[in-house]
């Protein structure tokens, strides 16, 4: 079926050549066309290489798709491959028992995402891509990324879908405003998880970092047929469970693409088609300042050589962090 992610695509982009499933737009303005497939929108700024950035999750043209909403969820589906995305208000959402307005708002999107996929019998997550307005900002006493991760952690608990082991690859960053909005890629298949023994799983924090744990884990290999994708999940520079090099961004980056490179190693060890080197991923790079981007820009160069890098002005789930890096790789598997 050979799927594929590519960039810059338009709304008018060939369906002879290639069924899109859905993608990310991310640049300063939204769209001026909407797009006739899901489409993660996210207004902030791409420092590098390019104004805008889209990306689209596609399949070889005259794949049949069928489209639907569900909840708010806006998805797309190719054979036992499901794109979705979703968009909550947080205006529009009415906090339930002791639950925040972005608890709730979490708690809901996942819920929704989880009803969808069981109705669609692909009950597994491979990749959730999560942002939300001020992520470090405080409301109701508490940061607005652990409001998130209690909501997410609810609905993951409540959905039957096991908190260790079996989590989905995953980013959860900050932008300057806009709904929670949540896009994620399932299948009829698990992934095999990857962990990085340079750090603590993530859903093991010790509780003083929220009362509920993030809930992801550092990558994910999925198998959709005859290929494998490895997603490295958003990636920091923790080393067990804490932020080292605070204030430095260059070591930060070297300390991320350090933990990349573990992460790496393991994946290479469960793949099914050899060695991840740093060189053989397309990647994201989120930088909380965009004057620190030449600084970020010239160690992960250094680190991964030719290999494609967005650069996007975000922020990073702890405010002592300024840059994160995700990446992904698709190959085919031999015959």
């Amino acid at each position: 079926m050979s799927l594929s992610l590519l960039t810059s695509c338009s709304p008018t982009f060939s369906a002879d050549r290639h069924a899109v499933l859905g993608g990310a737009w991310v640049g300063a303005d939204l769209p001026a066309t909407p797009a006739p497939w899901p489409l993660q929108c996210l207004q902030t700024p791409v420092l590098a290489p390019q104004p805008l950035s889209q990306e689209c999750w596609a399949l070889p043209g005259g794949q049949p798709l069928s489209s639907g909403e569900s909840e708010g969820i806006a998805w797309r589906r190719g054979g036992d491959l499901l794109f979705g995305v979703i968009e909550i208000d947080e205006a529009s959402v009415t906090a339930q028992g002791d639950h925040t307005v972005l608890r709730q708002a979490a708690y809901d999107a996942y819920a929704r995402i989880f009803r969808l996929l069981d109705a669609q019998g692909l009950p597994h997550l491979w990749r959730v891509w999560n942002y939300m307005a001020d992520i470090n900002g405080e409301t109701d006493g508490m940061e607005r990324y652990r409001q998130f991760n209690m909501g997410r952690g609810d609905a993951i608990e409540d959905g039957a879908r096991s908190v260790v082991g079996r989590v989905p690859a995953a980013c959860a960053l900050g932008v300057a405003s806009g709904p929670l909005t949540v896009a994620f890629m399932a299948g009829s298949t698990p992934t095999v998880t990857i962990e990085n023994p340079r750090q603590v799983s993530a859903f093991f924090y010790p509780s003083h970092y929220g009362p509920r744990s993030p809930t992801f884990s550092r990558a994910a290999l999925a198998y959709p047929p005859g290929q494998e994708i490895l997603f490295v999940s958003g990636t920091a520079s923790i080393v067990g469970h804490q932020t080292v090099h605070a204030g430095d961004v260059r070591a930060q980056t070297a300390e991320s693409l350090d933990n990349v490179a573990a992460v790496l190693a393991e994946a290479s060890a469960k793949s099914r088609c050899g060695v991840f080197g740093l060189g053989d991923l397309g990647y994201r790079a989120y930088v909380r300042h965009p004057a620190d981007l030449d600084a970020v820009r010239s160690v992960v160069e250094r680190r991964v050589g030719g290999a494609p890098v967005v650069y996007v002005q975000a922020d990073v789930c702890r405010s002592d962090l300024l840059v994160e890096v995700e990446g992904l790789a698709l190959r085919a598997l031999s015959a």
